[in-house]
Formats: structure tokens, sequence, C-alpha cells
């Protein structure tokens, strides 16, 4: 069986939806399971009708019509034949969504977030199964949560392996074309769970690994795993082979082309992973595969924006040694900080943080009653793999560099911005 994925900005819009059925009819359809997201932007449209049931009641019936009527306008563009049996099957989820926020009385803002955000890959997913099979190839919707168990950890859950694998096996046939949903599963109670954001690739690497795929193939906008990233960098080359480890390092710097946890179940059964381009489907793109090590070797750029670096030291020239190198990453915990970057030396300690739940006063008022603290906020962080003096040079290029840590491999550099 082929595994494919296909992101929100594949099927933003009707023209989205159509390309993917040309996709679909160029490379062929037998065996093939098809994990797709919610549309274009639809997830953070989601959000924000989670946002307003907690924060904004009397914004609630606006932000669930931005929905419906997003979907509805792809819909009628789409579908001729305004009795399509579709029309009532999003006027249906709907319906569900809005009896949801009627009656829950869970004050859990995560169990709620998975229980709306999963509508948008349902929709997106209704939509496209009943056009492709208006346009004439044949295939059966299924509803991912039957199939991929977990824990009920909303917003970050653990897949339940066992439980998954036999529900894979169960429910599968050769030969037929699957459409289904990204990021969702379901817990031990049937409610709806989320795999995280950008969590539809990890889907897809979970049927891989559950039903020995011969392959997984991403189509995106990019032609491939590029070399960095174009929004922030002129000049790109595509990587045309990728051992795992290889990928799995970019993916822990935080290149954004493949999510971290889709490489290890593929990379455990020796699976293959294609990126390639649904704007240009006969591209060769790139492969991740075994023992690839990376062609062509070349510097690969990846960037953090808006991170804090802090720069601690001890008030009384002590060395920071392992229990107070424990005390701060136990406070790094607490205040929910993704470490990106750390140094230290015998009396300082220095990382490089991603402060995405706000926490930063709170924790630079801690740590001052026990360091000497200097900090920087909206920094960048800039990694290189495989870099040369070149590449080193075109970053430090009129830039306050901050902290350099340099490995066998791998070059990072705190730039300031400012």
């Amino acid at each position: 069986m082929r595994i494919y994925k296909f992101g929100g900005a594949s099927v933003k819009d009707a023209e989205g939806v159509r390309n993917l059925e040309r996709v679909l009819a160029l490379t062929g359809v037998k065996n093939t399971f098809v994990v797709i997201s919610a549309m274009g932007k639809t997830t953070n449209a989601m959000e924000d009708i989670v946002d307003a049931y907690f924060n904004s009641e009397e914004e609630l019936g606006d932000a669930i019509s931005t929905v419906d009527n997003f979907h509805r306008n792809i819909v009628e563009n789409l579908f001729e034949d305004k009795d399509h049996p579709v029309f009532a099957t999003i006027s249906k989820l709907f319906n569900e969504l809005q009896g949801f926020l009627t009656w829950n009385k869970s004050p859990n803002y995560n169990f709620v977030y998975d229980q709306v955000v999963c509508y948008g890959e349902l929709l997106s997913t209704v939509i496209i199964s009943a056009y492709l099979n208006q346009a004439g190839i044949e295939n059966t919707w299924l509803d991912v949560r039957n199939l991929i168990k977990t824990d009920s950890n909303y917003r970050d859950v653990k897949v339940d392996w066992e439980r998954t694998q036999k529900k894979v096996s169960q429910q599968l046939e050769k030969n037929k074309l699957y459409i289904t949903q990204g990021f969702l599963g379901s817990d031990d109670n049937n409610f709806t769970t989320t795999l995280g954001r950008e969590g539809s690739d990890y889907s897809a690497a979970i049927i891989a690994y559950c039903t020995d795929a011969e392959s997984v193939t991403i189509w995106k906008d990019v032609p491939g795993v590029l070399n960095a990233d174009p929004r922030h960098f002129q000049e790109t080359r595509l990587l045309e082979k990728i051992s795992y480890r290889e990928a799995i390092e970019l993916a822990f710097y935080g290149a954004s082309v493949i999510h971290p946890k889709t490489l290890q179940p593929l990379q455990r059964k020796e699976i293959p992973l294609f990126v390639k381009s649904f704007l240009h489907p006969k591209d060769h793109g790139t492969v991740v595969g075994k023992g690839m090590g990376i062609e062509p070797e070349v510097p690969c750029f990846i960037v953090k924006k808006n991170q804090v670096l802090m720069k601690l030291s001890s008030l009384d020239f002590s060395f920071i040694v392992e229990d107070s190198i424990g005390e701060l990453f136990k406070l790094l915990h607490d205040y929910k900080m993704k470490v990106d970057l750390i140094q230290n030396s015998a009396i300082s300690f220095s990382v490089c943080v991603d402060n995405r739940f706000g926490k930063l006063e709170d924790l630079l008022r801690n740590l001052e009653g026990k360091f000497k603290v200097v900090h920087y906020e909206n920094v960048s962080l800039y990694t290189i793999r495989h870099f040369d003096t070149a590449a080193i040079e075109s970053l430090e290029n009129g830039r306050e560099v901050l902290l350099e840590q340099r490995g066998k491999e791998t070059v990072q550099l705190v730039v300031n911005q400012s």
C-alpha cells in the first residue's frame, strides 16, 4: 500500500481539490491510502471557535459562520448539482459541532479543543471524497478516529500502537483507494484526540507502519526538502536524498518540511518517505530513506525567530554544577520554555528558549533571586548543518552574534535582529 498525505495548502480552495484529483489520476489510485489535512487555514479558524466559546460568546456565531461559509463556497464551486448529498453531509457536521458546543459541560480547554478542531479534517475529507467519486475515482471514506487509538492527553497524545495495529488490520482491504483525515485519533471513551499541530504527517506514518506500506509521499507546495526555507533565504537547493538520521537532525533543529514524529515509525520499518510537489507531481522531489547520507552535500540553513537568549552567572562566583543546572532545567520546565540551545562554563550558563506561553517575566523574576541574569528578546537562532566558512560568513554579515556554538557538523548562532 502507498500512503499519500496532502496538507492544507494543497486543498485550500476548489482548484486545489481539482488538482488533488489530477495528481491521483496521474499517479494511480490502486492500493492507495490518502491522508488529508483541514483546508487552507481552517485549523486556525477552528481555534478561533474554541477561543470564542471560552472567552467571547457573542463572537461564537460569527466564528462558526466563517468556517461554514468558507467550506460551502468550495462545495458550491465543485458540485453543480445543488441537491448532491455532500451538502446535507456538511450541514450534519455543523449541526454536530453546534450540538457539542451546546451540551458540553467540560471546562477542560484541551478536551474541548480536540472535539471542535477535528471538524476541519472531517469537512475536508467528506468534500474531497465526494468530489473524487463524482470525478470517477471511486474511493472509500474512513473516519480515522476508528483506526488510530490513543491515550487521553488531549492535544498531545501518545499512540496505542497495539490497538491501532489491530484496528487497521481489521478495517483495511487491498486494492482500494481510501480517503481519511490527518491529525486525529480517539481515546478509550471514543472522544476525539489530536496528535499535535502538523500531526497529519505523523498520521500518514502511523498508517504506513501498521500496513507495512511500500512508501509514504507527502505532497507539498515546494519541490521537496530544500536546504533552507525560501521565505527566509534567497538561494535554496533541492536535497534529492536524505538519510533518516539526517532528516531527524534537521527536524530536531527546526526544519519545518517534515514533522519530527513522522520519521521514527518509518525508520523502524525502513519505509521510504518521498516529499514531492503537488504542482509538479512528475518531478523527482526528495526521498528520505536508509543510509543515503545527504545529496548533494551542501550547507543546510534553519532559522528560529523571536527567541529569547538568557545568560546566567552565579552571584558569588561559585561553580554552576549539577545541582544548579538541575534546578535551572526544572524552572525552564515549570515555566514551559522550549530549550533550543544551551552552553555552560564553570560560572555561567546560557540558554536560548522559545517563550511560547508568555511566561518569561515570571521566570526572570524567579531566576534573578538566585543568579545574575542578562537576557535578550526577539533574537534569531540560526543552525547550519554541514557548514563551511562561506555559510557562516553569510549569516554573520552585518549582524551582532550574541552566542556561537560549534560541533563537527553543526554550528549554531544566536543573532540580535535589532
